[in-house]
């Protein structure tokens, strides 16, 4: 009798890291895999001409819709020749769904999942606790106290994302900008 023998990698990810990963990708490849290193590459989801290499985060804004109410003329009122009414208007309601606002995707640049290592949260932890926004142990895990700074820093730019854009990462001088 053969016997099989199975073994298998065991990825373990910092749960809010994987909340980092979910919400955004690589453009790596097509369908999501695990690189030999443990680092998930992305399952495509980026903006229409997004470059090859890219991460992407993505708000969502929903449609604003409202309900529409309107009484609509069925039957005209009918007057007497001496202007008293004879028979009252006729009226129905109608009501729809109008949107407003329609629902748009607002997607901004991250950091790619290779680069967002223990070292490099680390760093974005040392660079808000600078800025007086962190105040937690330097830690390197991008834990609640972290998002909600970073929250803060991008909230203030009008990024309401607690996933750390590319954007924010230069202006706290732990990404190079790109050269021109």
């Amino acid at each position: 009798m053969r016997q099989a023998h199975f073994s298998r990698k065991v990825l373990r990810i910092p749960l809010p890291l994987l909340g980092v990963l979910v919400l955004s990708a690589c453009l790596q490849g097509q369908g999501q895999s695990v690189s030999e290193e443990g680092v998930i590459v992305g399952n495509g989801l980026a903006p229409v001409g997004a470059p090859p290499g890219t991460c992407w985060g993505k708000i969502p804004t929903p449609a604003v819709v409202e309900t529409v109410t309107e009484q609509i003329l069925v039957k005209p009122a009918k007057t007497n020749s001496d202007g008293s009414i004879a028979t009252l208007p006729e009226y129905r309601t109608e009501t729809r769904q109008q949107i407003v606002t329609p629902r748009t995707d607002r997607w901004f640049e991250i950091p790619c999942p290779p680069a967002f290592t223990v070292e490099f949260v680390s760093t974005l932890q040392r660079a808000l606790q600078v800025r007086g926004l962190y105040t937690g142990d330097v830690t390197g895990n991008m834990d609640a106290q972290t998002r909600r700074a970073v929250l803060a820093v991008q909230s203030a730019a009008g990024l309401h994302s607690d996933v750390l854009s590319i954007e924010t990462a230069r202006e706290l001088g732990i990404v190079a900008a790109p050269r021109s």
